[in-house]
């Protein structure tokens, strides 16, 4: 299996335009490398490509990715859909500007596939895709691979007026390679560590997880509000740091490939000097940049 993480920045990436943070900054200056949102790309066969979450970055992404060029006909693509693990706008997004590629099939939830109701119907304006349920346990991918969505945050899109605290909004995917046994695991939205993760991540060999905050306090900190924790706790990530952090979680998977994605412009994990970079390289958890591939 074919990993390649075309982007790895939370919503607005990094830095973002409106924002004058230190790590913004240094980022505007060329002392950072600057980040896009976040976004995968997988293929069991290195020809037929899906695309995890579509990012509003999806453009720029796809033109950057040797092997997801279109070709050999004047209007063919290698990329064959779309798994959405939630209906956040940033990763839904980028299905407006894919509206031109003929024969793509997205899956999602029952209820993100409701809340894209909207949308659907303008997209097909442009081309007939398919609209496929992610929860029925373990599809098929052109391509050889297989994958099964878990239910794991009832975090609702903003958008969403009156969400049932009782409805699963955000899955995680468990990725198959039929062929070597390898198995990926992408959750790039937590709102807290559930018991069923650990169950996902006990028989995988490498997982792409929510790293969006480094911290409970930093968004607070980095744009200078008189609530440090302003805002941070109501959009459903779990810090990384603390006892009940996703570092300490990972503790319990010392053999699996660990990777954070999702980084927020705020997370000091975009320093490669700071000591958070630290605390998490010396725990056995990477921080890639755009365009890294992995086989798993």
């Amino acid at each position: 299996m074919k990993v390649i993480l075309l982007g790895t920045a939370a919503g607005g990436g990094f830095p973002q335009w409106d924002c004058a943070c230190e790590l913004c900054l240094s980022a505007r200056n060329g002392e950072l490398p600057s980040r896009s949102q976040e976004c995968v790309a997988i293929s069991g066969n290195s020809r037929d490509w899906w695309l995890l979450n579509a990012s509003p970055d999806i453009r720029t992404q796809l033109l950057a990715t040797p092997a997801l060029r279109p070709g050999p006909g004047p209007r063919e693509t290698p990329v064959r859909g779309v798994l959405l693990t939630d209906a956040e706008v940033d990763h839904t997004m980028g299905l407006a500007i894919l509206r031109g590629a003929a024969d793509l099939t997205v899956y999602a939830s029952p209820v993100v596939l409701d809340a894209l109701l909207p949308l659907r119907g303008l997209l097909t304006r442009y081309r007939p895709w398919k609209w496929q349920d992610s929860t029925v346990p373990g599809f098929e991918l052109a391509g050889g691979l297989r994958v099964f969505a878990h239910p794991i945050s009832a975090k609702a899109p903003k958008y969403i007026a009156t969400p049932s605290p009782s409805t699963h909004w955000v899955t995680a995917l468990r990725i198959e390679d039929p062929v070597t046994g390898g198995v990926f695991v992408y959750a790039p939205c937590l709102a807290n560590w559930p018991a069923a993760l650990d169950n996902l991540l006990a028989s995988a060999d490498c997982a792409l997880l929510d790293g969006t905050f480094f911290s409970p306090q930093e968004l607070g900190a980095a744009v200078h509000s008189e609530d440090p924790d302003a805002g941070q706790s109501l959009m459903g990530h779990l810090p990384i740091a603390g006892p009940t952090g996703s570092l300490t979680a990972l503790t319990h998977h010392p053999r699996l490939r660990r990777i954070y994605t999702h980084l927020n412009n705020t997370n000091p994990l975009l320093e490669p000097s700071s000591t958070a970079s630290a605390l998490v390289a010396q725990a056995g958890v990477e921080v890639l940049p755009d365009g890294a591939e992995l086989t798993v």
